[in-house]
């Protein structure tokens, strides 16, 4: 018996390694595409796409990282009791209710897109925000078929459905744009046309899943009486899904602030209409980077998440105490070495991404925001792991309205640089938050004053060397590829300058260290600086 246990704890631990993975993948792609993209449509196409985007992302969030998680429980429960009744039973009013919700959230998108574009002060986005409201018509199969396979702890169906979406979106985004810019059409059109991406990516996801389905040759329909109640379902299902949707939305709805508050912020400063557009692209070249070095900074730490949810049902009280320890840890060193590493180079990297520096001095201080949100993104998982969905919420909507007021206060007298540090202000507030519940919660500091001055200190000291190589390769930057090679040797050298750094901090034990990737190599690199010394 024990045996089956741990074999299932390690089946259980692999499905969540499998999706974490395909999180990951998801992530990277939906940051890098925008980079060719906005190559293609300049900085006011870019500023079109990325005013609609939180709209797509909303779904996304709802049909990946929300009802198929809340159906999956459902799912598991009944499959424990071997109560395939149950489980039709769930898939059915499960589905019903996501085929209600999307057809109102299509509804008020396509009836309400003007309303929503005049709102967002440009008329002209009505035809994006009508065609992305279609994708929630996807939300019921899409959201009921992972669920029925995460249930069934079958996670690759889920992990290639994602990948397939991201996968098919961006080549959709990026053939679509291109052809249509070529071709002379309007940069609202080639908006609308990458927007047509988040359909044919739904479809392909869909088709996957619905291959998987029916090779088992499986029905929704069902044949005995079911137990459950279709009203402990919905309850069930409205409650956690959008307790879970909003908890994992943090990004997502700081850039709605910035869509539906920037542009008319820039355009009472007295900045002309076409221009403030300009600007408000120039400011969300930022966000790829943000999401890029995110997703490095939290995709280990939020590894350990599960173990640490597992943990909590064991309680096993000592192992949540450790692994909290160490992914906060993490996610300070990685966080730290990702912001203070692209604030220093991201002129290079501004003109090697997006072929001129405009915007340098605001994306460098967004870039140093990528600290406060893993931190805050990395303290939201974390509470979600142990049992405290509600406070990831808190959370979510404080840097939300502190995001909004943060436009409000300082766009008006800083311009774009003013909704970088509203961003800052943002994800400040909701880190201090959550990790003061966190600590209530747990009774234990976990960040202490040695390993932030261990961390800073290595951060100093990459910045210095940073400032000194660019100083020394000034004369690269003058052309795209000279500041793509001067932004690649940055990177090696801040990245090794740092990684020493940390290392010779001891800020991790060298057990702690062999759960790195690559953690061996840094445990005998590790070794041989403790001979030096």
């Amino acid at each position: 018996m024990a045996i089956n246990g741990e074999s299932r704890n390690a089946s259980i631990w692999r499905g969540a390694t499998v999706l974490a993975i395909a999180a990951v993948v998801t992530k990277i792609l939906s940051a890098f595409y925008r980079i060719p993209y906005q190559n293609i449509v300049g900085d006011i196409g870019f500023y079109i796409y990325q005013q609609v985007y939180p709209i797509y992302a909303m779904v996304i969030a709802l049909a990946t990282y929300g009802y198929p998680v809340v159906i999956s429980k459902l799912v598991a429960e009944q499959a424990e009791e071997k109560n395939e009744a149950g489980i039709r039973y769930v898939l059915q009013v499960s589905f019903w209710f996501l085929a209600v919700m999307g057809l109102l959230c299509f509804g008020v998108l396509y009836v309400g897109g003007g309303g929503i574009a005049r709102w967002m002060g440009d008329e002209k986005l009505t035809p994006l925000i009508r065609t992305i409201s279609f994708s929630f018509l996807l939300l019921p199969f899409l959201s009921v078929l992972r669920g029925y396979f995460q249930g069934k702890n079958e996670m690759m169906p889920t992990a290639l459905s994602q990948v397939a979406e991201q996968s098919v979106r961006v080549a959709t985004i990026i053939i679509c744009s291109y052809l249509l810019v070529k071709t002379g059409h309007t940069m609202y059109e080639a908006g609308t046309g990458a927007i047509f991406g988040s359909l044919t990516g739904g479809f392909a996801a869909l088709l996957l899943l619905s291959a998987y389905w029916l090779r088992s040759a499986r029905s929704l329909y069902f044949y005995e009486a079911s137990r459950l109640s279709a009203q402990s379902v919905i309850r069930y299902l409205f409650v956690q899904g959008l307790t879970i949707c909003i908890a994992n939305m943090a990004l997502t709805l700081t850039q709605l602030a910035d869509a539906m508050s920037l542009l008319s912020l820039l355009m009472e400063k007295g900045i002309e209409e076409q221009a403030a557009k300009a600007f408000k692209g120039v400011y969300d070249r930022g966000q790829p980077l943000v999401q890029l070095g995110t997703v490095v900074a939290t995709s280990f730490s939020l590894t350990l998440v599960p173990l640490i949810a597992g943990a909590k049902k064991r309680g096993d009280e000592t192992f949540i105490l450790e692994k909290i320890d160490v992914t906060l840890r993490v996610a300070l060193v990685v966080g730290i070495g990702a912001a203070f590493g692209l604030a220093a180079l991201i002129r290079p990297v501004n003109i090697m991404l997006f072929k001129n520096d405009a915007g340098s001095w605001p994306l460098a201080i967004l870039s140093l925001s990528i600290f406060f949100t893993t931190m805050s993104l990395t303290a939201s998982a974390l509470l979600q792991g142990i049992g405290y969905e509600q406070f990831a919420v808190i959370g979510v909507l404080i840097a939300f309205i502190s995001k909004w007021l943060g436009n409000l206060w300082f766009v008006p007298m800083f311009g774009i640089a003013g909704a970088s540090w509203a961003t800052w202000l943002s994800y400040i507030v909701m880190f201090l938050f959550l990790y003061q519940v966190l600590r209530k919660k747990i009774g234990v500091w976990f960040i202490r004053k040695k390993d932030v001055y261990a961390v800073m200190k290595a951060a100093l000291i990459m910045v210095v060397s940073l400032k000194l190589y660019m100083w020394g390769t000034q004369l690269w930057g003058g052309s795209r590829l000279g500041a793509t090679g001067q932004a690649l040797l940055g990177v090696l050298l801040g990245g090794s300058v740092y990684i020493i750094m940390i290392l010779r901090g001891k800020l991790f034990s060298p057990k702690e260290i062999a759960l790195f990737p690559f953690g061996e190599k840094l445990r005998i690199f590790l070794g041989k600086i403790g001979d030096e010394k």
